[in-house]
């Protein structure tokens, strides 16, 4: 029988996606007989992973905290186009293009996808914010990389209704990644053709 500490830490590791009961398990006993000093650096990291970082104000995108600010790497690099922006449905999605080094724009996450089904309507999506960033960037493009699934499409198609009428050229990245497939798990070869061969919506 496992101790109460035990079995709390298990749990709370479980939560974390991926991770069943007998990994959590094996994650608390390697790290109650791993080298002390990373155990207590990890539990430090993570104390303070909610104060020092959040969602960047501009994009979305996971940003450090200063003097009460979050802007991304991404957003305050003064060598990106800022006339391009690629919007895509969560974090994972961003990270994932910018592995393949194919994008020089920037982001928009959308945080969700339209979906019916699970009462996502048009109204859920930050569309408002979306559209104040366009026109304040004066941006050109927007690169809808959203996943080829059937709501990452039905978003896309949205997106081309909503941002039709500001005047800026919709495009969405070419097929290369599954049908149904998460940008997050595509290879950087796949992501780099998608985006090259983006065609206008």
């Amino acid at each position: 029988m496992s101790s109460p500490k035990v079995r709390r830490l298990v749990k709370l590791l479980s939560r974390l996606p991926g991770v069943g009961e007998k990994t959590a398990q094996r994650y608390v006993l390697w790290l109650l007989t791993a080298e002390e000093a990373l155990a207590r650096e990890m539990g430090a990291e993570l104390a303070s992973l909610r104060d020092e970082l959040g969602p960047c104000e501009r994009c979305g995108n996971v940003a450090e905290i200063h003097d009460g600010r979050a802007v991304c790497d991404v957003c305050g690099d003064s060598k990106r186009d800022g006339k391009l922006l690629c919007v895509v449905a969560r974090v994972h999605d961003l990270m994932a293009i910018e592995r393949a080094g194919s994008m020089r724009g920037r982001y928009f996450v959308l945080g969700r996808l339209l979906s019916p089904l699970e009462g996502i309507g048009p109204e859920d999506l930050p569309l408002d914010r979306l559209r104040a960033r366009i026109r304040d960037d004066g941006v050109t493009e927007v690169i809808v990389a959203t996943p080829p699934s059937v709501d990452g499409e039905a978003t896309a198609l949205l997106l081309k209704r909503e941002l039709g009428s500001l005047g800026v050229a919709v495009t969405r990245i070419a097929s290369g990644v599954p049908h149904g497939g998460d940008l997050e798990f595509a290879d950087p070869i796949t992501m780099g053709r998608a985006l090259a061969g983006r065609q206008r919506l």
